[in-house]
């Protein structure tokens, strides 16, 4: 029809089928993988019980902050926001100096925690819109108008997903084998099940649900309990975070006889920022440090209510962060911030407690990565990982509970919208290419005398050791393990090229 607007699912599926061509110079990410022969939405053929486990599985809360920094809260150095009951997670059990999100945005980040393996291979590069954002629309919010008419910036749309897709196995599937309660409170952000149902938390493991669909800035921003829509519009975001609060604590309460596993992603301190009455204006930290302190409340509700009800022993409580600082918060001593590869976009707070089993006030100066969850909780719980498909994360309950352990990984992969940017190695990184990200336009290399004045020269080699603000590009002393660490990237490339799903049989 004559002047209809053309949604961004629409134009994924018209340019699919050859209906619609793009411009030169711009890309549209293949959507297209060998896929495992037989594809089996039932994880109990997947995941076995662990031999020789004679544990009983804990209950596991994760509580994700959306955009919060390094160093935002009072346990990581923060002067001007008051965290006292994530400071004492942190004196209960462990605090993390090294942990990273498996990229530096939203969708990605959280694709990788829930399965344990790079968002790459589940091309979901980008932060996901809502499904019915006209095209033009989610070009410039992602890439700049001025850029797009340039031809500057590659055109995609979130690596070609529009949501994580049913074969993917999430931590509340796998957790469902030994009988787990799941249920997620909060930001999903993995596929807008507004107008796409199998994308609903419900379709994938979560007994319940109570949330919304993406992030704070992107509309309409509906209110969803299960798969029932509350509020097409959530009008007052000062409420959300006690409403979220409110539902997780019933959620403990009602699931405190069997093993339960929460997943409670809030949608602060995303900007636009909101704090409820009772915190606004109350920080030192104008209204992001509002937010924060209501999250370190909401933290501190959960850990009464598993008091009250005598948990706190069999439950692994995580805090953590989906990627560094936006335009407001603090990296801490590091670099960047949000959607960059240097340490501030990907560096993030991570704290876990479990009285009994982490000794309280440890510290663990270990590198890991959100990607590890998924395996180590499902190693706690008594469960292989899933036998048909690469995961790249690593059990690090041995991090957990003592600190001590070889380090599982010989590298980490950095990536920003798809494009694999760095590479880590013991203390070394090593960044090939880099984003300047000034929202909504990503900068891109192709800017080339720009990306040399905001970035310095590339490619850049860091020792995280003795520069772990990466002020000092050592290439030149270092050529050797920069030309070792830029094969290690090459060999990647290859890896993913070859079997992009990270499927362990493939077809001919």
């Amino acid at each position: 029809m004559a002047g209809k607007k053309l949604t961004r699912r629409e134009f994924v599926k018209k340019v699919a089928a050859g209906g619609l061509t793009l411009s030169a110079g711009s890309i549209l990410y293949s959507c297209s993988k060998k896929l495992h022969p037989d594809v089996i939405q039932n994880e109990r053929e997947l995941i076995a019980n662990l031999s020789g486990y004679s544990g009983t599985p804990p209950n596991i809360i994760i509580i994700n902050a959306d955009d919060l920094g390094y160093g935002d809260l009072g346990c990581y150095g923060s002067q001007a926001i008051r965290t006292p009951n994530i400071n004492l997670m942190a004196e209960k059990g462990v605090r993390f100096t090294d942990f990273h999100a498996c990229d530096s945005v939203c969708t990605p980040s959280r694709a990788g925690l829930l399965t344990g393996r790079y968002p790459k291979r589940m091309n979901l590069d980008m932060p996901l819109l809502a499904e019915n954002t006209p095209i033009g629309k989610s070009m410039m919010i992602k890439f700049g108008f001025l850029a797009g008419k340039m031809g500057l910036l590659d055109i995609a749309t979130e690596g070609g997903a529009t949501g994580i897709a049913q074969h993917e196995i999430t931590l509340a599937e796998a957790l469902k084998m030994k009988n787990y309660q799941t249920g997620m409170v909060g930001k999903w952000h993995l596929g807008d099940y507004s107008g796409s149902p199998e994308h609903n938390p419900v379709k994938h493991g979560f007994d319940f649900y109570f949330g919304v669909p993406h992030s704070n800035d992107i509309h309409p921003f509906p209110l969803y309990r299960n798969e029932e829509k509350l509020e097409p519009e959530v009008k007052d975001q000062t409420k959300l975070t006690g409403l979220y609060t409110k539902e997780a604590v019933d959620f403990i309460k009602t699931s405190k006889d069997k093993p339960f596993f929460l997943y409670f992603a809030h949608t602060f301190p995303h900007r636009p920022l909101f704090a409820s009455e009772n915190f606004k204006d109350k920080s030192e930290a104008g209204v992001f440090g509002d937010v924060v302190e209501e999250i370190d409340w909401s933290v501190g509700e959960i850990m009464k209510t598993l008091k009250e009800l005598n948990l706190e022993s069999n439950t692994l409580v995580i805090f953590t962060s989906d990627n560094g600082p936006w335009y407001q918060g603090s990296p801490g001593e590091f670099r960047g911030r949000k959607g960059q590869s240097y340490e501030g976009g990907h560096r993030v707070p991570f704290i876990a407690c479990r009285e009994g089993h982490i000794p309280a006030g440890s510290v663990c100066k270990e590198p890991a990565m959100n990607i590890d969850l998924f395996p180590t909780c499902l190693a706690m719980a008594g469960l292989t990982i899933p036998g048909d498909r690469i995961i790249d994360g690593r059990n690090i309950e041995n991090l957990l509970v003592s600190q001590s352990m070889d380090n599982p990984h010989d590298y980490f992969f950095f990536y920003h919208h798809g494009e694999l940017e760095g590479v880590r190695a013991g203390n070394w990184k090593y960044i090939r290419s880099i984003n300047h990200y000034s929202w909504p336009m990503p900068v891109n290399k192709k800017l080339g005398s720009l990306t040399s004045y905001t970035n310095g020269p590339l490619p850049m080699l860091f020792n995280l050791e003795n520069d772990p603000g990466e002020a000092y590009n050592v290439i030149n002393k270092y050529p050797d393990k920069a030309k070792g660490l830029a094969s290690v990237m090459t060999w990647w490339d290859g890896e993913m090229a070859a079997n992009p799903g990270g499927w362990l049989t493939l077809m001919d």
